[in-house]
C-alpha cells in the first residue's frame, strides 16, 4: 500500500517551516552546514557595515549594501526553509503516529496455568511479561504472540484498513504496540522496553531526530567545504590584487571592490545551491520511503538501496502469486479425462488448501462435475501428512466388498502406494511428471486402488508485469536472483518465465547467507527480503535487508528496513527510491556547479569594467566579458545575488519530490544529467540574471 501523499506545500507544514527556518539561523546549528555558515557570516558582516553606515551617516552605498545584506539573509533563510520543509513532512507523519499512543492499561498474566490477570499501566511492562488481548483491546506493547490466533487492525501503523491475522508459532507472530485486536484472544510476550518500542523508533526516525549523514553525503559535504575554502582564499586575495592593479594603472578607487561586493562575489561563487538543498534531499528520500509504508532505520539504508546491484527475492509471494493452482488434467493411457477429474475432485472435497479448492473448481469447470454429499457416501477422508505425502478418500465397498480408495500426491509417494497395492506405475505417467516439472509446474498423481489414473498439473502463477520489472532492473545494472525451495527443474522453469538472471533451488537459510557473503566478497551490494526468524542472519548480512512487518521480531530487528505492508515485491520500489535519491543529489550538484559559470560573467565584469581603461570615458578590456549587457556594475552584482537566493526556493520542489526516475544504466543517467542539469545549469542563470537585471533597473534599485 502507498499512503496518500501530502501536498508539497501543505499550509501547516509551510507555517511550521517558516518559523523553524528562523530558529535554524542559530550559528551553532548553521555550523553543521559549512557552506551556508559561510553565507551567514558574510550576511552578518554586511549587516554590521550597513549599521555602521547608518551610525556614521548615510552614504551613496547604503541602499545597495542594505539590499545585499537582505538577500544574503534570504539565501540562508531559504536554505533553512528547504530543510525545515523536508523535516516538517516527517514531523506531520510523526504527529499522526503519536495519536495511536494513549495511556492504556495492560492485562498482565500472572500465571499461565490458573490464568490470573492484573491490570497495570502499559508503561510498567517489561520484556518477558505476558499480556492478554481480546477483541476490542489495544495491544499495549511490541511483542510476539505465544498463544492463540486473532485478527488485528494495524491501520494506525500501516494505513491499511484490512485486518491481518496474527498467530503463535509461525512467521506471523509479531505484533506492534498501539494496534487493536478485532477478534478472538491472544497471549503476547512483550519484547521491547517502554520508550524503545517499534512505534517510538518510528516516530524518532520520521522526525529526523536520528537521521545521520550518509557516507556519500559526508563526502559531498567535505568537497563543498573544500570548494568554499578555495573561493574564500581567492576572494580574500582579490582585494590585494585590486589594490595593486589600481596602483599600477593609476586608477586608485576606480574599482568597486568593497567588502559587501566581495562578500556577494564569494556567496555567488561557492556552491550555495546544493549546499542549501543537500540536507533536504536526504530527508525527503526517507519521506518517500515512508509514503510507501517502508520504514528505513537510517538515511544510510536508503542510500545503500540506491547502490544495490544484486537483488535476492523469494519466489513464493514475490515473483509468483504464492498459491499453486490446478490448470489441467492429463490422463494415463486407457483412462478417460472425466474419470480422472471425478476421482481428483473426490479426493479434494475435504482439502481446504488453495490447491485442493482449485482442483474442485477445475473439475466443475471442465466437466461440470458437481460436489457430492460425502456423508451419504460414507466417505472417510485421509488427510495429507509429511510422512505419506498423499491425501485422499476411502469409500466402503459395495455389498461388503473391499474398501474403494482414491489417493493423490507426489509421484514417488503414489508409485510406492500403487506398488503396495500390487499395481504398476506406467512409464507414460513418469514422462508426464517429468515434463510438468521441467516447465515449472507441480505434478500431483491420482490413483484409484491399484491403478494410476493420471496427473493433475499445478502451477505457481508468475505475477503479471514482473518480467518487465526485472528487465528494468537489468537495464539499471541490477542482477536478480530468485530463491526457492523447489527442485532445480521447477526453479529453472519459473526463473525463465519470470526473467530473473539466476536462481537458487532447494535453498536453505544457510545457503542464503552463504550466497550473500559470496556476492559481497565479489564487490556487490546485496538486498533481500525476509519475514522469519530463519531469515534474520541473511537480513543482517545483506546491505539492504527489508523485513516484513508481519514477520517475527528477530527478522524486524535484523533488517535495516521494515515494510509495514509486508509486500515482498516492495523491494523493487525500495531500490528505485534509493536510485532516485542518488540521482537527485547528483543532478542538483551538477546544476549548482554549472550555474556558477554565469555569475563569473555577471560580477567580474562589474568589478573590473573600468580597470585599465585608456581614459575615463571608456571601459576597460575586461568589460568585454559583460556578454549579458547588464545595466550597471551595481545592478549586475545585485541581480546575481538575487538569482542565487531565488534559485534555492525554485529547486525546493525538485529536492522534495526527487528527480523523475527512469530505469537506465549509470552511463545513460550521467549523460541525461549532464544534458538537462549541466547544460540547463549553464543556460538558466544567464536568462535569470538578465531578467532580474532588467527588473532591478526598471525599479531603480541599482
Amino acid at each position: 500500500m502507498e499512503t496518500k501523499a501530502r501536498p508539497l506545500f501543505d499550509g501547516p507544514i509551510v507555517r511550521r517551516a517558516v518559523v523553524e527556518a528562523l530558529w535554524k539561523l542559530d550559528p551553532r546549528t548553521m555550523l553543521k552546514n559549512p557552506v551556508m555558515f559561510v553565507v551567514e557570516v558574510g550576511a552578518a558582516m554586511t549587516t554590521v557595515i550597513v549599521i555602521d553606515n547608518l551610525i556614521s551617516g548615510p552614504t551613496d552605498d547604503l541602499s545597495f549594501n542594505l539590499q545585499i545584506a537582505l538577500w544574503l539573509w534570504f539565501t540562508v533563510a531559504f536554505a533553512n526553509f528547504a530543510e525545515a520543509m523536508a523535516e516538517g513532512r516527517g514531523k506531520a507523519q510523526a504527529d499522526a503516529l503519536r495519536k495511536t499512543r494513549t495511556q492504556m492499561m495492560a492485562r498482565k498474566l500472572i500465571g499461565r496455568i490458573d490464568g490470573k490477570e492484573e491490570q497495570i499501566p502499559a508503561t510498567q511492562l517489561k520484556p518477558g511479561d505476558l499480556v492478554v488481548c481480546e477483541a476490542g483491546d489495544q495491544i499495549p506493547g511490541d511483542g510476539e504472540v505465544v498463544e492463540g490466533v486473532a485478527s488485528v487492525d494495524e491501520s494506525a501503523i500501516t494505513g491499511e484498513s484490512a485486518p491481518v491475522i496474527r498467530e503463535s508459532g509461525g512467521d506471523r507472530s509479531a505484533v506492534t504496540g498501539g494496534t487493536r485486536v478485532l477478534s478472538d484472544r491472544i497471549v503476547v510476550r512483550i519484547t521491547s522496553e517502554q520508550g524503545n518500542t517499534f512505534l517510538d523508533r518510528m516516530i524518532a526516525l520520521v522526525e529526523g531526530a536520528q537521521r545521520q549523514k550518509t557516507p556519500n553525503e559526508i563526502a559531498l559535504t567535505i568537497l563543498l567545504s573544500g570548494l568554499t575554502i578555495i573561493f574564500l582564499l581567492v576572494v580574500v586575495s582579490l582585494r590585494a590584487f585590486v589594490q595593486y592593479s589600481e596602483a599600477e594603472a593609476g586608477q586608485v578607487g576606480e574599482t568597486a571592490a568593497t567588502i559587501p561586493i566581495l562578500i556577494a562575489l564569494l556567496v555567488c561563487l561557492i556552491p550555495t545551491t546544493i549546499g542549501g538543498l543537500l540536507s533536504a534531499i536526504g530527508i525527503s528520500g526517507m519521506d518517500r520511503m515512508i509514503q510507501r509504508n517502508v520504514l528505513a532505520t537510517s538515511g544510510r539504508a536508503v542510500e545503500a538501496a540506491g547502490d544495490v546491484d544484486v537483488l535476492l527475492l523469494d519466489k513464493t509471494g514475490t515473483i509468483t502469486l504464492g498459491n499453486r493452482m490446478a490448470t489441467s488434467f492429463i490422463s494415463a493411457d486407457g483412462v478417460g479425462l472425466e474419470r480422472l477429474a471425478d476421482a481428483a475432485q473426490l479426493s479434494s472435497l475435504a482439502d481446504e488448501t488453495p490447491e485442493g479448492r482449485s482442483i474442485v473448481v477445475l473439475a466443475k469447470k471442465q466437466f461440470n462435475i458437481r460436489e457430492r454429499d460425502m456423508t451419504h457416501l460414507q466417505a472417510e477422508f485421509v488427510p495429507f501428512s509429511a510422512q505419506t505425502r498423499m491425501s485422499g478418500v476411502n469409500f466402503p465397498g459395495a455389498n461388503g466388498g473391499p474398501t474403494h480408495q482414491i489417493r493423490k500426491g507426489a509421484a514417488d509417494a503414489i508409485q510406492r502406494y500403487v506398488g503396495e497395492q500390487g499395481g504398476r506405475f506406467p512409464d507414460s505417467v513418469h514422462s508426464i511428471v517429468d515434463k510438468i516439472a521441467r516447465t515449472g509446474g507441480t505434478p500431483l498423481v491420482v490413483a484409484e486402488n491399484d491403478r494410476v489414473l493420471g496427473v493433475i498439473e499445478l502451477k505457481d502463477i508468475v505475477k503479471g508485469g514482473i518480467k518487465e520489472r526485472f528487465a528494468q532492473l537489468r537495464a539499471m545494472g541490477i542482477r536478480t536472483i530468485m530463491i526457492t525451495g523447489d527442485n532445480p527443474l521447477t526453479a529453472a522453469a519459473i526463473a525463465a518465465e519470470a526473467g530473473v538472471d539466476d536462481f537458487m533451488a532447494e535453498a536453505t537459510p544457510e545457503d542464503k547467507l552463504k550466497r550473500i557473503r559470496k556476492e559481497q566478497a565479489n564487490g556487490h551490494l546485496v538486498a533481500m527480503t525476509g519475514d522469519g526468524t530463519n531469515d534474520a542472519p541473511a537480513l543482517a548480512q545483506s546491505d539492504v535487508g527489508v523485513a516484513m512487518n508481519t514477520g517475527t521480531q528477530a527478522a524486524r530487528e535484523a533488517g535495516n528496513m521494515v515494510d509495514l505492508d509486508s509486500d515482498p515485491t516492495k523491494l523493487i520500489e525500495v531500490v528505485e527510491i534509493g536510485k532516485q535519491l542518488l540521482m537527485t543529489r547528483g543532478a542538483l550538484t551538477t546544476f549548482s556547479v554549472a550555474n556558477d559559470v554565469a555569475k563569473y560573467f555577471a560580477i567580474l565584469p562589474a568589478l573590473f569594467a573600468s580597470l585599465y581603461a585608456l581614459n575615463s570615458n571608456e571601459s576597460g578590456p575586461l568589460a568585454d566579458l559583460n556578454i549579458m549587457q547588464l545595466s550597471s556594475p551595481q545592478s549586475a552584482i545585485l541581480s546575481a545575488i538575487i538569482f542565487n537566493a531565488l534559485v534555492i526556493i525554485a529547486l525546493i520542489p525538485l529536492a522534495l519530490r526527487g528527480v523523475g526516475y527512469q530505469a537506465m544504466g549509470a552511463a545513460a543517467v550521467l549523460r541525461r544529467n549532464l544534458l538537462i542539469f549541466g547544460l540547463g545549469g549553464l543556460i538558466v542563470p544567464f536568462v535569470g540574471i538578465k531578467l532580474i537585471d532588467v527588473l532591478v533597473s526598471l525599479l531603480g534599485l541599482a
